[in-house]
């Protein structure tokens, strides 16, 4: 794992030109919670509607959202991202404690995601309601079903300016024809994500590291003479999103030794950290927290002055 600083400046507060409600919200998510220096480490907790109960199988006390929520504050997370339902049940007995981020819509695993869409499942006035410093919102990059899609996040986004919550877009490449033209996850499908996310006006933007191309899929020419290592094409990405920014997904269960590698290389490319669930709760719970401190040793070279 390379010592060195970001290479990439990612923006500053002032450069994002946020609402008064919406900058003392992400300042106190930067700066008061988690690394405290300018960047982010969110806990997320959506898996009970996104993936079912099958994800807290591997540690079944995951399956208790006091135990997440107790992780969260334990390991100095900068905030936990649930949905309303969780929230509404159980976040008075942590408020203050910890940060809170709703999801405001998802989906399940059920459906093929041919033509994925996640319908509402909250508000921005729930969130508000409830204590939230921030809102989450899943759009489907290339799904046939963006249109719904993007009409339903401009809805979010206009709430979300009106009560002054951040909002955070995770931008997910989805649906047959993505697949058909260059895979989920490859470079051009990440990078469209990233400059989409910024076109719809999220403050934040979570992504996905890319990869190569699929094979036997036809992106853009322009694209297949841009894949190079990983680490360059993360950069790309990150640039993409210009005035927004970015964090990257710890994805599914990893050894300690990639996921820290796969951040690092994040946090290089100009991120402002990484939202990592699967990584930490699905371990026990002394193992996450051996995990959540090397993390944050590691978050610790990237920080940053308010300004």
């Amino acid at each position: 794992m390379v010592d060195a600083p970001a290479i990439v400046q990612r923006p500053t507060l002032q450069q994002l030109n946020l609402s008064a409600g919406k900058k003392a919200r992400l300042h106190r998510l930067l700066y008061q919670f988690g690394p405290a220096n300018g960047t982010l480490l969110l806990l997320p907790y959506d898996h009970g509607i996104e993936h079912g109960p099958v994800d807290f199988m591997d540690n079944p006390d995951s399956a208790d959202p006091t135990y997440l929520f107790q992780l969260a504050i334990d390991g100095n997370f900068s905030g936990i991202v649930t949905h309303t339902g969780i929230a509404q049940r159980y976040y008075a007995d942590f408020a203050g404690q910890i940060p809170l981020i709703v999801k405001l819509n998802g989906k399940t695993t059920i459906p093929p995601d041919d033509e994925a869409f996640s319908p509402l499942t909250g508000t921005v006035e729930d969130a508000a309601r409830l204590g939230a410093d921030a809102v989450g919102y899943t759009l489907y990059i290339g799904s046939p079903a963006q249109d719904r899609d993007m009409q339903q996040l401009a809805m979010v986004r206009k709430e979300a300016d009106r009560l002054g919550l951040p909002l955070i877009v995770w931008s997910y490449p989805r649906g047959k024809p993505i697949e058909e033209k260059a895979g989920r996850d490859s470079l051009y499908a990440i990078d469209y994500a990233a400059r989409m996310a910024l076109e719809m006006g999220a403050d934040i933007v979570k992504l996905n590291l890319p990869k190569a191309h699929k094979e036997n899929t036809k992106p853009p020419d322009a694209y297949r003479t841009l894949e190079a290592d990983r680490a360059e094409m993360t950069r790309r990405v990150v640039s993409s999103a210009k005035r927004c920014l970015v964090l990257f997904s710890g994805g599914s269960y990893k050894d300690d030794e990639t996921l820290l590698a796969d951040i690092d290389m994040g946090m290089r490319a100009g991120a402002v950290g990484v939202i990592a669930g699967r990584n930490m709760w699905q371990r026990p719970r002394e193992e996450a927290l051996a995990a959540v401190k090397r993390t944050h040793e590691l978050l610790g070279r990237y920080g940053a002055s308010p300004l």
